[in-house]
């Protein structure tokens, strides 16, 4: 039983615990098939072997309560019964002398902690702040990629009736969309379905490299740049988390930004990620001549439809990097990187995802560049993990709740609007902070707490905005 500090407000605070019960194995509700499964040369490359969290946070239901429903006996049954289709999940990957990995589909389960907490969810705050490292925490042995549960699942239940349902998945094996399949799945069973919606879809050769490989494309995401032509990135110890909240009126605010011809067909990501990239090169202090890289996360599923089936589970996106220098970048209008950002979401073709697969294979695998002026963006709003219901209705909160490291962010809908998540070196973060207020009415969000990164140390909590 670990304590925890958290407050309703800033200046209030009040201790609470959580009680966790032991971990155990959630293995499929039938027998499944004993065998290899490759993953694809998209899954498999050294930038996706890490965990991702998603938490759903949901209200009381009384008639849930009423019928004696518990969310954790729901869940862990709704997950054994989805694992029989996606009995994948329940195996274990292992990796071979050149780097290729594979799921044995063994069938020994996935983690599951059942847990209470003695707080109700309005004690969190009018912010929702969540203290994610008591509602996900990390049992021993469970964290590495291979030969490790590939998913762990935490439902901790509040005093109010409500609970907390966090997960969390090796990206080699999903990437959001993927997660969500599983999770709406589990939501089939426990309404009451006799099966899933949708059927689950294997289907990773279809990203797998050519028999011939070869990289047709420009792959700027996959530079290696030299360390004398680089700013040198913040110590771990340094970075701080913060969550910024923008609403309509500030996208309005800075598409007036904007020529007129580029107000109509810049999207809403387009024109945000424009502005914060800017803003962020700024507040970084980087050289003038510095190259910077801004990898948009680009949905081949959206881009290349008659690619990826419905039910595909694997990783079916790209980052394709616009590229510029950090002078031009923060010296050029906001059309100038709307347009990068625009040009390098184009370059997403059947094609280029292939190239990538193929680059995998040739170069063995390599992680994307990591340099201190490269910013990696995903836009998890259009998925719809509020709506997962598992028999409480929507949940009040779904989503991401952290940046991963100083490199990858992410934007989560909320509300009427986006919550954007990263990490700064503390005085860059001051300096980010102001730039944004110059144009927008987004602030950091008052009561947050920096988080110290390494992102495995996990001593913070995420303030939302006012529910």
């Amino acid at each position: 039983m670990a304590p925890l500090l958290a407050s309703a407000s800033p200046n209030t605070q009040r201790l609470f615990s959580v009680r966790r019960r032991d971990p155990e194995l959630v293995v499929p509700a039938a027998p499944t098939p004993r065998e290899l499964k490759l993953l694809s040369d998209i899954d498999d490359q050294r930038g996706l072997r890490f965990h991702f969290h998603i938490f759903l946070v949901y209200h009381a239901n009384p008639s849930a309560t009423a019928a004696g429903r518990d969310p954790a006996s729901v869940t862990r049954d709704a997950l054994a019964k989805a694992l029989v289709f996606y009995y994948p999940f329940a195996g274990r990957l292992r990796e071979s002398l050149d780097g290729k990995l594979t799921v044995d589909c063994t069938g020994e389960g996935v983690l599951f902690v059942e847990a209470d907490a003695d707080v109700r969810l309005e004690q969190f705050g009018d912010q929702l702040r969540l203290p994610f490292e008591q509602l996900l925490c990390d049992p021993p042995g469970s964290s590495g990629i291979i030969g490790c549960p590939m998913l762990f699942i935490q439902v901790t239940r509040l005093l109010c009736g409500g609970f907390v349902l966090a997960i969390r998945a090796n990206h080699t094996m999903c990437d959001g969309q993927g997660i969500l399949l599983l999770l709406n799945a589990m939501a089939d069973f426990a309404r009451g379905a006799p099966y899933p919606t949708g059927l689950p879809i294997w289907r990773r050769d279809i990203l797998a490299a050519r028999s011939n490989p070869r990289v047709t494309r420009i792959h700027h995401e996959y530079d290696n740049p030299a360390a004398a032509d680089c700013t040198p990135s913040a110590p771990g110890d340094q970075l701080v988390l913060r969550s910024f909240f923008f609403r309509p009126p500030d996208i309005a605010a800075l598409k007036l930004l904007l020529p007129p011809h580029l107000r109509s067909s810049s999207s809403t990501f387009d024109v945000l990620t424009a502005y914060l990239w800017r803003s962020r090169t700024a507040a970084l202090g980087l050289r003038p001549g510095e190259l910077v890289r801004l990898m948009p996360v680009v949905n081949a599923r959206a881009k290349v439809p008659f690619l990826i089936p419905a039910g595909y589970y694997g990783n079916g996106f790209t980052f394709p990097a616009a590229v510029s220098t950090a002078g031009d970048l923060c010296h050029n209008s906001l059309a100038y990187s709307v347009h990068l950002i625009q040009k390098a979401k184009a370059d997403m073709t059947e094609e280029y995802a292939r190239s990538v697969a193929d680059l995998m294979v040739l170069r063995g695998r390599p992680h994307f560049t990591e340099a201190a002026g490269t910013w990696m963006v995903s836009d998890l709003t259009r998925l719809k993990f509020r709506q997962v219901d598992l028999g409480w209705g929507d949940a009040v909160y779904g989503g991401m709740v952290e940046a991963i490291g100083g490199l990858i962010s992410f934007y989560v809908a909320y509300k009427d609007g986006i919550v954007v998540l990263l990490r700064l070196p503390p005085a860059a973060m001051q300096r980010f902070a102001e730039e944004i207020g110059k144009v927008t009415s987004s602030r950091p969000l008052e009561s947050e707490i920096d988080m110290a990164y390494p992102y495995d140390d996990t001593s913070s909590t995420l303030a939302l905005p006012k529910l």
